[in-house]
């Protein structure tokens, strides 16, 4: 397939094609991408204009169109002939229960190590690093659980809110920590439909009526890019008074998928690196070897912003 995923975000734009060029005008200029190197395009531009030239060529080229709103894909246009990926749909269902258990525990295991890594770096001197250290690398049943738990008590402590508990019903914290992971949410789903996957199949999460399971197991290791996000803030606004999701609060969290980190050899955009996460993932998925999927852990603890 071919291999960019175009993200059109200009507030402001015209979308057309010609002579198989992919061409975007805004008030800073034009600028254009042959289509046929092109697997998708994402638009979370509030007022993009879309030429009906566009939807016939991307079908003809075998091009996505998502549509979104507020970041969240609303609307997938997929040529025919793409309207089901058969091959890699019957590849996700085929997972034995051990593929599928060696995917979820390499997302856990990044997820409870960047959670360390943040911990760490907030709260250098916290009693509880050194256990949530060795649990982060260990190998003990149930570590996502005991993993967060000591990193939530440590976010707390962090931001002098001693009884903090994550709850998606509670206020306070919470309300913050919900608008961010949505947010992720939104960002990995855009990824997802971009390279073809499914996200109504996942790997761990539940399958429900309108639920996404794929982007809730691939996200959980980029949790913590968003608790950064939300430290930030709060220790701009100590205030508890102020922990209100404003429209400023949302302008900056919303900042955080073009923050820049390490993955492999690279340092990419987090949106970059959350593609490759998931094109890995869809090689895994494809030639059934979990090898393929490299989960997101930071080289040091060092935290971008």
């Amino acid at each position: 397939m071919s291999y960019h995923i175009v993200s059109i975000d200009s507030p402001q734009c015209s979308l057309s094609c010609k002579d198989g060029q992919l061409t975007c005008k805004t008030a800073d200029g034009e600028r254009k991408l042959p289509l046929e190197d092109v697997a998708s395009i994402i638009i979370t531009s509030f007022s993009a204009s879309i030429h009906s030239e566009l939807f016939l060529e991307a079908a003809k080229h075998g091009v996505a169109l998502i549509i979104c709103e507020a970041f969240k894909p609303v609307s997938l246009v997929l040529p025919a002939n793409r309207s089901t990926d058969t091959i890699l749909s019957r590849a996700m269902l085929d997972l034995t229960p051990r593929v599928r258990a060696h995917l979820w525990q390499k997302t856990i295991d990044a997820k409870c190590q960047n959670q360390f890594a943040l911990a760490e770096h907030i709260a250098a001197k916290d009693k509880s690093l050194d256990d949530l250290r060795q649990t982060a690398f260990g190998k003990k049943p149930h570590k996502e659980a005991i993993c967060a738990k000591m990193f939530w008590q440590i976010f707390g402590r962090t931001l002098s809110d001693e009884n903090f508990v994550r709850d998606r019903g509670r206020g306070g914290l919470n309300h913050f920590l919900n608008y961010g992971y949505a947010v992720l949410l939104s960002t990995v789903l855009q990824k997802l439909f971009g390279v073809g996957l499914d996200p109504t199949f996942g790997i761990s999460h539940v399958e429900r009526e309108r639920a996404t399971p794929l982007a809730y197991d691939l996200m959980e290791q980029f949790r913590p890019c968003v608790d950064w996000r939300v430290v930030q803030w709060v220790r701009q606004h100590p205030d508890p008074k102020e922990w209100e999701v404003t429209k400023e609060f949302r302008k900056w969290v919303t900042g955080f998928p073009l923050e820049r980190v390490d993955y492999l050899d690279l340092t990419l955009e987090i949106q970059g690196v959350i593609e490759g996460v998931v094109r890995g993932f869809r090689k895994a998925v494809i030639e059934n070897q979990p090898r393929h999927y490299k989960p997101w852990t930071p080289k040091n603890t060092k935290w971008v912003g």
